[in-house]
């Protein structure tokens, strides 16, 4: 009887510590790492034969929102082609669960326009839940490809407590609600969640990028700190969980307080999103480094997610939400089609759109790119940009933009570049122990977004083209640390006794293949994607999902119910 499930001979394996590289063989049994060192072939039931290629630790991905899409693709794609053996979902605050019967509708309204997530599709859930842990059951039944764990998001709980009026107003809960909202969260921590997660983004004066469907601020937009530091001492009583929090405006010192507070009350992890480098702002990224530092100093654990892909937005007016920090283009882009397509055309609001320039997302409209003109009319600006287009036709660039979209029915494309490209400024991201990269998205804005590639964009060009980091850092950032991070004890490494999540790949073959459309969403809707290549083999829990970068349909992924180290009473 062979001693192994699984061996995978003659590797380089870089085992996510940190620690340098080597060559051994690695023995899986019963979806462990059992032994690593010098194993016969005749020991495995199945053999690998992995010369010539790295064994490292697939990669966790802390940062997406596959809540719905993984109730219809077991692989949660794109991320689960690009080596990711691990997702964590409910981040933002932005989930399906705790959802009344009643509120399931408005609930997926809110999520077709916070994270573009299409309704049609979402309309196909099996919807066997209301509570957060019936939502955690009914997961663990779905096949699944990818591990899963998942916050309990604070928007629908604050709606399921306080009713969806007196949330949206922002009044401070009772002390009765502050019970019931920890009853729920002990709940949901007794039932498996990993924490829970929350979008802070200032309705007023700020830059509240991701708003509701009626364009109204998200409720956790306008919830009170003294929520957040109640639910924060229930991860302290518990010594259990983490807690991620959306901040756009992370550089002001009340904002970094209140993250600093959360830490010093629950004692467990905070993860900030999101450390951004804008090219021609480099003060905004070197800021938020010098607070970390300081965190890291104070021996808080506040870490910060870094954008590290430079996939910019394919998109269309259609569905295009990214600029809702604008109050005139939130305004404009809310609504039916008929609606928006009079709002955008309107010369009254011209000058409104013209005055608020968008500056979180993407680049600026002067440098966006038609790509997909729809009309003969539009064909002839063609890969330029606004701000040309406008010198040609003697328009303002958002003149130019509105117009055109206007003109093809808001079906015309456009391309935003993303907002840093710096390497040097890349490179201070990296170079902070603090940073995680990623923030994928995987799941959300699936119809001009692609940056679910971050892991193998990270190896390919961070690491081999550029030189940042080298591999045994890329690693370490890409899977043991985000798994600390998460509480996933030694999920993230190669190390005797680790779950046997694992990517085996060719670093020299190791590529983003061009975006494609696939029609292949439930509604009959449609996705932007970017499929991998150079993954010789992806394994989850010792069973192999991916060979040759395609799905083997292998269904051995977990939901990862966290628990309590200790009683809790």
């Amino acid at each position: 009887m062979a001693a192994f499930d699984v061996v995978i001979r003659n590797g380089t394996i870089i085992d996510g510590t940190g620690a340098p590289r080597y060559r051994a063989d690695l023995g899986i049994r019963d979806g462990v790492v059992a032994e690593i060192g010098r194993i016969p072939a005749s020991e495995g039931r199945q053999v690998l034969n992995a010369t010539g290629l790295n064994v490292a630790p697939g990669f966790v991905d802390l940062h997406t929102h596959y809540d719905a899409q993984v109730f219809w693709d077991p692989y949660c794609t794109i991320s689960g082609w690009h080596g990711v053996t691990t997702v964590v979902t409910g981040n933002c605050g932005f989930g399906l669960a705790p959802v009344a019967a009643e509120q399931r509708d408005r609930s997926m309204l809110s999520l077709t326009r916070v994270e573009a997530i299409p309704y049609e599709s979402m309309t196909t859930l099996p919807w066997d839940w209301e509570t957060f842990p019936e939502f955690l059951d009914s997961l663990e039944r779905t096949p699944k490809s990818v591990n899963v764990q998942s916050f309990l998001p604070l928007t629908p709980l604050l709606i399921w407590v306080m009713g969806l009026e007196r949330a949206k107003a922002g009044e401070l809960p009772t002390d009765a609600e502050h019970q019931e909202m920890r009853r729920l969260l002990h709940q949901a921590l007794d039932a498996g969640a990993c924490g829970w997660a929350a979008q802070r983004t200032p309705p007023t004066g700020g830059r509240a990028v991701q708003r509701d469907f009626d364009g109204t601020p998200m409720v956790t937009d306008v919830m009170h700190f003294e929520t957040m530091r109640q639910l924060a001492e229930v991860l302290g009583e518990r010594n259990q969980g983490f807690i991620q929090l959306v901040n756009t405006t992370g550089n002001r010192p009340a904002d970094q307080a209140e993250f600093e507070e959360l830490a010093r009350i629950s004692g467990r992890p905070v993860l900030y999103n999101l450390v951004v480098v804008f090219d021609h702002q480099p003060e905004a990224h070197r800021m938020k480094l010098d607070w970390l530092d300081r965190c890291r100093q104070q021996g808080l654990r506040v870490w910060g997610q870094g954008v590290t892909t430079d996939a910019g937005f394919s998109f269309t007016f259609e569905e295009w939400n990214l600029f809702d920090e604008c109050p005139a283009w939130n305004e404009a882009t809310v609504g039916t089609q008929e609606e928006k397509l009079f709002k955008l055309g309107d010369p009254a609001r011209r000058q409104a759109l013209r005055d608020q320039k968008p500056s979180v997302v993407t680049c600026p409209i002067e440098e966006i790119r038609l790509v997909g003109p729809r009309s003969p009319e539009t064909a002839q600006y063609r890969d330029l940009t606004m701000a040309e287009i406008g010198e040609r036709t003697g328009k303002h660039p958002v003149d130019a933009m509105l117009d055109i979209a206007v003109a093809d029915g808001l079906r015309a494309g456009f391309y935003a570049k993303p907002t840093g490209a710096n390497r040097e400024f890349l490179a201070e991201l990296m170079s902070s122990p603090s940073v995680l990269p990623g923030v994928s998205d995987g799941g959300a804005h699936t119809k001009f977004l692609t940056s679910g590639r971050y892991p193998t964009e990270f190896l390919a060009e961070i690491v081999r083209n550029q030189g940042v980091l080298d591999l045994e850092q890329a690693h370490h950032r890409l899977s043991a640390l985000p798994a600390a991070c998460a509480g996933l004890g030694s999920r993230g490494t190669l190390v005797e006794g680790a779950p046997a999540d694992i990517v085996v790949y060719d670093l020299e073959k190791l590529e983003c293949l061009p975006i494609e459309i696939l029609e292949d969403l439930p509604g009959d809707q449609w996705r932007r994607v970017q499929r991998a290549k150079g993954y010789r083999w992806v394994l989850v829990n010792g069973e192999v999902t991916i060979e040759d970068d395609e799905q083997t349909g292998t269904p051995s992924g977990q939901l990862l119910r966290h628990r309590s180290k200790r009683p809790v009473g």
